[in-house]
């Protein structure tokens, strides 16, 4: 006979275990790559840690190690449920995300040594560039095939989002870090700069951005006990965001020569964005009207809204940072540093702690270990998220009015030195917050019996 497996769900558990554990390792390179920032010369003679190391090193753990597999985890869990019948292979699952952990750790040892094809988001070398898609193709595979053999007729918008972020993304990093040309990985001039961008903000846009609208629009119904408030609305919110924001990547290079209709088309399609962020956004808010006592008392649920509304405030910020006379000011510095961190820690980042919280008491049967720890780590994330975008805003704004007044770059480092003392001290924050929220997570996947504090 075949051995029971130790966990109903391994596969969502592994992937659990996947994000808090990286989760750790990325905030890390974020609290080192900032203590650089404030102290440059403390890795002068550290070729492995250096800032041009470190740098794309954190920013790859946050998003394939963090982010996309904690709203995977949640995903392998609520989409059997959906669809009424189980996953289709488990056994398949736990291999993938084997496979999707090999490709982080050989990420961590490569971009230490230097390899790296220095492209933004695309840095990685082309060997793990091919295992990460492989690991995404076997994620779709698994999920359709759990569709074909559903028992539930009516596909959930939740399912929608996850196919969709699954195969676009895989479509996307292929065309971004240019994995025809292994010698390179890159093509040459304008046509790189804006296939690198297609791809640069389809990676936010066609992954992060559909798998967190899928873990929201399955936690807050069910948080909440009501039904979901228009599903004419998640659909428009659904199409709306694959037109519209495929196009938008351009947007970063409205200052270099591309052609103009492809930087009309960024500038118009950025501002469009109102559309598929509103009709998602009005859709959940309507849903929690009267229920956010349910919200409050549910702590992944509580994440999953808070991580709602960042999604509004980073969407706004980021419709009129494509304005022309707005960029002049707002790009190449750290207020754009501010936007990424809302965006990828406050919005997706919110959603996946959330999709965690939510899905392991019900995997395992038991409470969190403790809901204390959950909620610190919840003030601390939010506490740490929010001070990144003061001092980092603040930050962008004294060096881009200081630049397009023609000031050098060196003069104006002293004028933001205390801001990355500042950040620095919110990333030992956020890093002893993933610290925390990965022994709860531990702890209440393998507690042999549920001790809630």
């Amino acid at each position: 006979m075949e051995a029971k497996p130790p966990f109903k769900y391994p596969t969502a558990i592994a992937f659990c275990l996947t994000s808090g554990f990286w989760m750790m390792v990325a905030t890390f390179y974020g609290l080192l790559g900032a203590t650089e920032l404030m102290a440059p010369d403390l890795s002068a003679n550290l070729g492995g840690i250096v800032f041009g190391r470190v740098r794309p090193t954190h920013v790859n753990l946050v998003l394939f190690g963090f982010v996309t597999p904690g709203l995977l985890g949640a995903a392998f869990y609520y989409l059997p449920r959906l669809l009424g019948t189980r996953l289709y292979s488990e056994r398949l699952g736990v291999l993938t995300a084997v496979v999707w952990n090999g490709a982080l750790v050989a990420a961590v040892a490569t971009l230490a040594m230097g390899m790296t094809q220095g492209r933004e988001y695309a840095e990685l070398a082309w060997s793990i560039d091919v295992v990460i898609v492989v690991a995404f193709l076997l994620v779709f595979f698994n999920f359709m095939m759990t569709v074909k053999q559903r028992e539930e007729p009516i596909l959930y918008v939740s399912v929608w989002y996850v196919l969709a972020g699954c195969i676009l993304t895989s479509c996307t990093y292929i065309l971004g870090n240019v994995i025809w040309r292994p010698d390179s990985g890159a093509l040459v001039g304008i046509p790189d700069a804006i296939l690198l961008w297609f791809y640069g903000h389809n990676i936010f846009g066609l992954l992060l951005t559909p798998l967190s609208a899928g873990v929201a629009y399955y936690v807050i119904p069910r948080a909440t006990r009501n039904p979901l408030y228009s599903h004419t609305l998640s659909l428009l919110g659904f199409w709306s965001l694959i037109v519209v924001y495929t196009h938008i990547g351009t947007h970063h290079l409205l200052q270099v020569p591309v052609p103009t209709w492809l930087k009309v088309v960024a500038i118009v399609d950025s501002i469009a964005m109102v559309i598929p962020v509103m009709a998602f956004l009005i859709n959940i808010w309507y849903t929690a009207k009267g229920k956010l006592g349910e919200i409050h008392a549910d702590i992944g649920a509580k994440f999953v809204f808070t991580g709602t509304i960042m999604y509004f405030f980073v969407s706004i910020q980021g419709s009129f940072m494509a304005l022309p006379d707005v960029q002049r000011v707002t790009h190449f510095n750290n207020w754009v540093v501010a936007h990424a961190h809302i965006g990828v820690l406050g919005f997706a980042g919110m959603i996946a702690l959330g999709g965690l919280y939510y899905t392991i008491p019900k995997m395992t049967g038991r409470p969190l270990f403790s809901r204390f720890l959950a909620d610190f780590q919840y003030w601390m994330v939010l506490i740490g998220m929010v001070g990144f975008t003061i001092v980092l805003t603040i930050a962008g704004l004294i060096q881009g009015n200081a630049w397009l007044n023609g000031e050098t770059v060196y003069r104006v480092l002293p004028e933001i030195h205390v801001y990355y003392v500042v950040r620095a001290g919110l990333g030992l924050l956020i890093f002893s917050s993933a610290v925390l929220g990965f022994y709860n997570i531990v702890r209440s996947v393998w507690a042999r019996s549920g001790a809630p504090s």
